[in-house]
């Protein structure tokens, strides 16, 4: 079975599942921008860094359930997106109709984009990029980028060997993943550098990943304090974390 197929097939049988749930409590659909800005650590500061939205052309890349496509058109951007499952689709637009917003949703693979050149402003992609040839999906984002355009994606890190155990070894809640996926590791930016030399990257979750298992506020809220410290003097140390964002711009 080909990379793609695999892919499609397993998204669309995890949507399958989650449309049952929606059917049974449609207003479960319905959410609050700070749900989805705030459900991970890094989501609300890589939010921050595609700038103001509104009358801007945006792409929710890889949109999954959707919810950042209505978080951008609430903000006043005409959104586009898409997914390489119809399934994961599917829910992305009942979620906008829900929330009562227009976005235009196609099911479309990431490294042959059905856009036109220079398409948009803005793009959101989260936990993507690391199932992709990030050659050819980034030859095909700055096709449809427009200059001076921003792209920020927030992706799996794959540099710690005791997280790497974990994620092969240990059993904890939304671990299901395609067999071909893996973390992003460093090397694996190099050819996404030959379309935007500019690329930056930052780190989120170093001690702050112990809210895997423990979700007392009192215990996250002191290892987030001391991850920003800590990368900030050692920034060596974003390695070891467990996300990262990264930010490209079309020159």
């Amino acid at each position: 079975m080909s990379r793609l197929l695999a892919e499609r097939e397993f998204h669309d049988t995890q949507a399958a599942g989650r449309s049952a749930t929606f059917r049974a409590d449609p207003a479960r659909l319905r959410f609050a921008d700070a749900d989805f800005l705030d459900h991970e650590t890094w989501v609300r500061p890589a939010f921050e860094r595609l700038g103001p939205l509104a009358g801007r052309h945006a792409l929710d890349y890889g949109c999954g359930h959707g919810m950042a496509a209505v978080v951008m058109a609430r903000a006043g951007a005409t959104v586009s997106g898409f997914d390489l499952s119809p399934g994961y689709v599917a829910e992305a637009e009942e979620r906008a109709a829900a929330n009562s917003v227009r976005v235009r949703l196609t099911p479309a693979d990431a490294e042959d984009l059905p856009y036109a050149d220079a398409s948009f402003d803005a793009v959101w992609g989260n936990a993507i990029l690391h199932h992709l040839d990030l050659d050819r999906a980034g030859a095909e984002l700055h096709r449809v980028l427009k200059p001076g355009g921003v792209a920020v994606f927030c992706e799996p890190w794959g540099g710690n060997p005791l997280l790497g155990f974990a994620r092969r070894r240990l059993p904890y809640p939304g671990k299901h993943r395609t067999v071909d996926e893996k973390p992003l590791a460093a090397a694996d930016l190099t050819p996404l550098r030959r379309h935007f030399p500019n690329l930056s990257v930052e780190a989120f979750q170093l001690l702050g990943m112990v809210r895997r298992v423990c979700r007392l506020r009192p215990v996250t809220n002191v290892a987030d304090v001391l991850d920003r410290a800590m990368l900030r003097v050692l920034p060596g140390l974003r390695n070891w974390c467990r996300y990262v964002v990264l930010t490209v711009r079309k020159e």
